[in-house]
Order: structure tokens, then C-alpha cells, then sequence
């Protein structure tokens, strides 16, 4: 399996409003992410000119490919069109980490363009392991999985969250995209402590993090990405950094974009707390 090594750093998102900043000024960012159906002639694209931008973008700077249409757990079958095109992509770009979401995003062919929660059971580990084998088989690669945001439980759940991300992973062999912000969600919506969640989680398993803003709804917190991070989500990400060193990480910023130097300032602070924990810890 392929899995590029060396990445380092907090990278930030690839957004079209960014595009011409990025090939003019060569901002010193250790690396980019981008949403892979945007390059992939999906989601309304057609690869064109936003391929012709990855690829003068991928010739200065390491690339991730985050995708949101894998479907993993979903029980229709795998699209093999669309995991044929992830690949060439990938084969293309050489990203140095290819991710998605432990969710699934819709049923009988149709895309609810959402990442929903699984049921937290043997029944669904066996399911969604067995997916991700055949994926990482077909792409030649190791991907590595996100957990996502929820606000619903199942009655048929047997284990938690991270019980449930923990065995997928070491019966398969992925990474693990460990988002930050999407414990601290899940933990306030379902009254769980965000700290548990790491300590079930494996060390040598998480390849990337993810952090982001989120918003308050009738008394939920909803995964929006259109906020700077929040303090909670700061002490749980030192948290996470205590625990699994400095991993590459993401400021994730998709609705309401801010100017680039936002996005830096919220990175500068990211590698701050990064550097404030490895420092404590010496």
C-alpha cells in the first residue's frame, strides 16, 4: 500500500476564493487540502480548470485528498466509477494521505449530500471493514477514516464511538482522520466526555486532524466550519496533541470563508498549541 511520509505541520483548505492568492504569493504553508469530487467531475465539475489548479498547486506544495461521497457504510454497493476515478486522481496528484468519513451519505442510489452516523455494532464493523478493505484494494493505497459529527443515537448500538473507530481500524489496517471538532460536537450533543474518546483511541493509528468552527442551534452544536475554533475545541485539540504528538493537521474553514490571512492566523495559533505541548512535555 502506498502512504506518502514527511508531511508535517498545520495545512489549511484549497478554496476557490484562495486560488489566485495561492499561485501568486506562494504563502508558507506546509501543505493543502482539497475536496477530491471537486477535481474529480463530480459535484457539478468536470476536473478542467480546478485540475489545471491542483496540479500547479501540487507542483509547490504537498497535497491531501478529502473526499465526502466514499459512502462507506453505506449498504448499497461500492461505486466502482467513482472509487476508479478517486484513483486516477490520486495516481495523478499523489496526495500524501487520501481520506474520507465514517459515515454513510445515502441509500438506493440516491445521495443525501450528508454525512450520517452508523449504528455502533458488530454488525456494522464487520460491514464497514469489510468496505474499506475492498477500497484500500482497489485504490492501492491505505486511506484513513474521519469521524464525524452526529445528533442521533441508535437503539442498536452496542459499543461507543470510539470503540466502534478503534476496532475498524485494527481490523483493517487504515488511518484514522481524528476531527477534534467533531468529538467535541458529538461529545456535547450526546453527553460524553471528549477526553474518553481519545484515550480510546489507538496512538499509532491517527495520520491527520482536523479542527474547525462550529455553530449552536436549539441547543445542539451543528458542525457548520463557517467559525474560528473554538476554546473548547483548543483545549480538547492540546489534548489530543499530549496524546499523539504532533500530528498534520487541518484548519478547515468551508462556508462564510474569511480572507487567507485568517486562515493563517488560525493556523499560527494551531502550531502555537502544538508547540506549547511538546515544549511542556521535554
Amino acid at each position: 500500500m502506498k502512504e506518502r511520509v514527511g508531511v508535517s505541520g498545520v495545512g489549511l483548505g484549497l478554496r476557490t476564493v484562495h486560488y489566485d492568492h495561492v499561485l501568486s504569493r506562494r504563502p508558507a504553508v506546509p501543505w493543502f487540502e482539497v475536496i477530491s469530487e471537486n477535481f474529480m467531475g463530480l459535484r457539478g465539475g468536470s476536473g478542467g480548470r480546478p485540475l489545471e489548479i491542483l496540479e500547479k498547486v501540487r507542483r509547490e506544495y504537498p497535497v491531501a485528498l478529502h473526499g465526502v461521497s466514499l459512502s462507506i457504510g453505506s449498504t448499497d454497493p461500492l461505486d466502482l466509477a467513482y472509487l476508479n476515478k478517486l484513483k486516477a486522481l490520486a495516481d495523478r496528484v499523489e496526495p500524501w494521505i487520501v481520506t474520507d468519513h465514517l459515515c454513510w451519505t445515502g441509500a438506493h442510489g440516491q445521495n443525501l449530500h450528508d454525512l450520517l452516523p452508523l449504528p455502533y455494532n458488530r454488525e456494522s464493523v464487520d460491514h464497514v471493514s469489510s468496505r474499506i478493505s475492498k477500497v484500500q484494494e482497489l485504490l492501492g493505497r491505505a486511506i484513513a477514516i474521519e469521524n464525524v459529527s452526529s445528533y442521533l443515537s441508535y437503539r442498536h448500538s452496542e459499543m461507543t464511538e470510539w470503540e466502534f473507530v478503534a476496532e475498524i481500524v485494527r481490523r483493517t489496517g487504515c488511518g484514522l482522520l481524528l476531527d477534534v471538532n467533531n468529538i467535541h460536537v458529538s461529545a456535547v450533543n450526546h453527553g460524553f466526555a471528549g477526553e474518553d474518546f481519545l484515550s480510546g483511541i489507538p496512538k499509532e493509528c491517527v495520520r491527520q486532524m482536523h479542527l474547525a468552527g462550529y455553530s449552536e442551534e436549539n441547543g445542539f452544536l451543528i458542525d457548520t466550519h463557517d467559525h474560528p475554533v473554538s476554546d473548547p475545541v483548543w483545549t480538547l485539540y492540546a489534548s489530543a496533541v499530549r496524546r499523539f504528538g504532533p500530528v498534520p493537521t487541518l484548519i478547515e474553514w468551508d462556508e462564510h470563508i474569511p480572507a487567507f490571512a485568517r486562515l493563517e492566523k488560525e493556523a499560527a495559533k494551531a502550531k502555537e498549541v502544538q508547540d506549547g505541548v511538546l515544549a511542556a512535555a521535554v
